[in-house]
C-alpha cells in the first residue's frame, strides 16, 4: 500500500493523506540545512587534505621566514654590541679631540632608517632587514677601521692637535663675516682674494690660541694686516692673527690652547674692529670655518657657514 494512504478506523476504509504546507516547508528547511552543513564540511576536508598553489607558496615562504629569523637575530644582536662598543669609542675620541661630549645622534635618523617600509610587501620585509643588516655590518666594520687609523695618529709621538676651537669667546654666528674666496674690497669696491675669516668683535676683545703651538712670527704695522700673530701649531698647521690692537706674546714662545695673544682692533686696513683670522696647512690656505665645529653648536655651525659664505664685502 502506498504511503500516501491511511486507514480510517471510523469510516473503515482507506483515504488519501492530506500534507500541510508548513509540513513542506520545514521539509524544505532541512534539506537546505542539511546541505549547506555537508558543504562546509566538504570544504573543510578537502582544505585539509589538498592545498591551493598560493598557499604551498606561502608555507614555503613561513618555513623560510622561521629558518631565517633566529640568524637574523643572532646578526641584529651580535650588530648591536659592535654599534654599542663604536658609540663609546667615538665618545672617548670625540672628548678627546674636542674636550666636550659628542653630540646627540639626529633623532629623525631612525624614521628616515625606516622610511618606505610601508610600501614594501610583507613577503619582502625580512629580505630587505637582512641585506641592511647586511649593510650595516659592513659600514660598522669601514668606521672600526677608521677608529683604528684615528687611535695610531693620536697615538704617534710626534702628533699635534690642529687649531679647532674658536679664537674668540662668547662668539654667536652673528659675529660671522665673509671668509675665504672672491670679496668685495670695502676701500676699493672691487673684488679681491680674502684668505681669511672675518670675525666681527668690540676693540679690546681678548684673542686667544686656538690650539698648542709655538709663536712663529709677530708683526707690528700700520698697513696691510695691521699687528700679526703667527703660531705654529706642528703637523704642517699655522694660524694667523691680523688686525690686533695689541700684542702679547714675542717670537719663539711655546703657547697652550686658550693663551691670551692680544686684543680684538682696526690696525692696518681695517675698515672696522674685528679679528682676521687664517688657517694654512702646508702652505695652502684653508677655510677657518671648517674648524669651529669644535666650539659651537651644530645649529650655530651651520650659520655660521651660511654667514661666511653668503656675506660678500670683506671688513680689510
Amino acid at each position: 500500500m502506498s504511503s500516501n494512504y491511511i486507514f480510517d478506523k471510523d469510516d473503515i476504509k482507506f483515504r488519501k493523506k492530506k500534507t500541510s504546507v508548513w509540513a513542506i516547508v520545514r521539509r524544505i528547511l532541512m534539506f537546505f540545512v542539511a546541505s549547506v552543513s555537508m558543504a562546509i564540511l566538504y570544504y573543510v576536508l578537502f582544505s585539509l587534505v589538498f592545498s591551493t598553489d598560493e598557499e604551498k607558496r606561502l608555507r614555503r615562504e613561513n618555513r623560510m621566514y622561521a629558518d631565517e629569523y633566529p640568524e637574523l637575530e643572532r646578526k641584529e644582536s651580535m650588530l648591536s654590541d659592535v654599534v654599542d662598543g663604536l658609540m663609546v669609542r667615538d665618545d672617548d675620541i670625540y672628548s678627546e679631540i674636542f674636550h666636550a661630549s659628542a653630540p646627540d645622534v639626529n633623532p629623525l635618523s631612525s624614521i628616515e632608517l625606516l622610511a618606505g617600509y610601508d610600501s614594501i610587501p610583507d613577503q619582502d620585509i625580512v629580505l630587505r632587514s637582512a641585506a641592511r643588516l647586511e649593510m650595516a655590518s659592513e659600514n660598522a666594520a669601514r668606521v672600526e677601521e677608521n677608529f683604528r687609523r684615528i687611535a695610531q695618529v693620536l697615538g704617534a709621538e710626534d702628533y699635534s692637535m690642529p687649531p679647532m676651537t674658536n679664537p674668540l669667546k662668547n662668539y654667536s654666528f652673528a659675529q660671522t663675516g665673509a671668509s675665504v674666496g672672491s670679496k668685495i674690497n670695502p676701500f676699493y669696491k672691487v673684488p679681491v682674494q680674502h684668505n681669511g675669516l672675518d670675525m666681527i668683535a668690540p676693540s679690546g676683545e681678548p684673542v686667544y690660541a686656538a690650539a698648542d703651538g709655538v709663536v712663529k712670527n709677530v708683526i707690528r704695522s700700520r698697513k696691510g694686516l695691521g699687528n700679526v700673530v703667527e703660531i705654529d701649531h706642528g703637523n704642517g698647521y699655522v694660524t694667523r692673527y691680523a688686525h690686533l690692537a695689541d700684542v702679547e706674546v714675542r717670537k719663539g714662545r711655546k703657547l697652550e690652547k686658550g693663551t691670551r695673544i692680544g686684543y680684538v682692533g682696526v690696525s692696518g686696513n681695517s675698515f672696522a674692529p674685528h679679528l682676521h683670522y687664517e688657517v694654512i696647512k702646508d702652505t695652502l690656505v684653508m677655510d677657518p670655518v671648517n674648524y669651529m665645529f669644535a666650539s659651537v653648536t651644530p645649529e650655530e655651525y651651520v650659520n655660521m657657514l651660511v654667514m661666511s659664505v653668503t656675506t660678500g664685502q670683506s671688513m680689510d
